[in-house]
């Protein structure tokens, strides 16, 4: 049984960062994955294995968007981290719901966090990656040979800060 994706990405969503961009599909493929385990029934346990992975790496997604915000003195910085935050702060509450008060992974919030997820990508993530490009790293945006060759020779972005 195949069941329809809850999220279905396109182009459209890309910000620009090739990484970022990269980092987002995970982001909704493990929100899909975990809409297929809540259709097909596959119990609480599945589901919150799934949950817990998202909830991972939506933090290390979130602190490479953070890093590359402070690299280029991004000035929306506080407001998108304090976004970051809020989601991680409900997400940390439906954890504790799902494993001390037995509650359930319902609909409702698959679909809660797939406008979160677009409406996020679709305004703060995209005002970043417009920032990006504008901050003289739009040359990085993509890998290439030449990126790898200057990469080499220097040290890597994130050593910065």
């Amino acid at each position: 049984m195949t069941t329809a994706q809850l999220f279905t990405w396109s182009d459209s969503f890309n910000v620009g960062i090739q990484e970022v961009d990269e980092q987002h599909q995970v982001l909704v493929s493990l929100l899909n994955q975990l809409h297929e385990a809540i259709t097909e029934h596959r119990g609480k346990a599945a589901s919150r294995e799934i949950l817990d992975r998202l909830a991972e790496y939506t933090r290390t997604h979130f602190l490479l968007e953070e890093s590359l915000m402070r690299l280029t003195h991004y000035p929306g910085f506080d407001l998108h981290k304090q976004q970051h935050e809020d989601l991680m702060k409900q997400v940390q509450d439906l954890q504790h719901k799902l494993n001390d008060e037995g509650v359930t992974i319902t609909f409702e919030l698959l679909q809660f966090l797939k406008g979160w997820l677009t409406t996020h990508i679709n305004e703060s993530d995209k005002r970043f990656g417009a920032h990006f490009k504008t901050a003289g790293l739009e040359k990085y945006t993509t890998w290439t040979k030449e990126v790898e060759t200057t990469m080499k020779k220097k040290k890597w972005w994130w050593k910065f800060w």
